[in-house]
């Protein structure tokens, strides 16, 4: 089992940043992949960012929604179990309520596990 929190919503105006940090706890050695997913009012959720863990002799990889790329980043801390979603240059469009979520995989089995949501609100 894997729990997550997140925290670092907020009312920004256009322009602004904010990050939005996840907290991981259980069994956060099984955790390959975390992200962000937002789901804005009468819209369907949307993949924002994920990054994967990599190997003993790689590095993480990352991937972005277009709409995103260059304003926002994500990142671990995996001492800390803690993913966080730098967000810059907001724009009124990406208010909506963000979930981080993260999936294990202890072959044969592979689980998902989402935090509560933090809301995000960009005033233009």
């Amino acid at each position: 089992q894997v729990q997550l929190v997140e925290s670092g919503g907020g009312l920004v105006q256009a322009g602004g940043s904010l990050r939005l940090s996840c907290a991981a706890s259980g069994s956060t050695s099984a955790i390959n992949t975390m992200g962000w997913y937002r789901q804005a009012p009468g819209k369907q959720r949307e993949l924002v960012a994920a990054i994967n863990s990599g190997g003993p002799s790689s590095e993480s990889t990352t991937q972005y929604v277009a709409s995103v790329k260059g304003r926002f980043t994500i990142s671990r801390d995996n001492a800390k179990n803690v993913m966080y979603l730098q967000m810059n240059s907001l724009k009124p469009e990406d208010t909506a309520v963000y979930y981080c979520y993260a999936i294990t995989s202890v072959p044969p089995t592979t689980r998902q596990y989402w935090g509560q949501g933090t809301q995000v609100t960009v005033s233009s």
